[in-house]
């Protein structure tokens, strides 16, 4: 059994990681990014103004529900801002969806944006595909680490 299996395969630990590592550069008057997993639990980037938004969870459910039918990215509008939602994975871990609502844009400023809105999901993965190949590389340094290191024991 592979002792750092449950600690950097699961999609929740690595979504904490994302988190810590995206919220760390977003701009603090920015869009806020929300990522969502498969069981719903949410990491919002800034919980108080997340809160202000009034996103209800139903709506959040009804978003991923079309992204897993293959609709991305989702655009819907929220009072007067924009929610754009996409699918998180990396080549082995399917996430869950990160949602960027952008305050105080309508669906037309959206659409005319929607190229920026799609690099940064891009980048989001992105991020996503690095850190879960950085654990992968961590995971199996310390299993060649502990391989040499039985190996070159003295034995007496």
């Amino acid at each position: 059994m592979d002792m750092y299996e449950s600690l950097y395969s699961s999609s929740s630990a690595l979504n904490e990681q994302i988190a810590r590592q995206l919220f760390e550069i977003l701009p603090e008057q920015g869009p806020v990014v929300v990522l969502v997993d498969r069981q719903g639990h949410l990491w919002p980037s800034n919980s108080e103004r997340f809160s202000q938004f009034n996103v209800a969870e139903s709506l959040l459910k009804e978003v991923c529900a079309k992204i897993d039918d293959g609709a991305e990215p989702v655009v819907t509008q929220v009072a007067d801002s924009s929610v754009v939602a996409a699918e998180l994975a990396t080549d082995h871990t399917k996430c869950g969806y990160v949602v960027i609502i952008l305050q105080q844009y309508g669906p037309e400023s959206t659409l005319a944006n929607i190229d920026l809105v799609e690099m940064l999901l891009s980048q989001i993965n992105l991020i996503a595909k690095l850190i879960e190949k950085n654990s992968r590389l961590y995971e199996l340094q310390m299993t060649q680490w502990s391989m040499y290191g039985q190996v070159e024991a003295p034995i007496n």
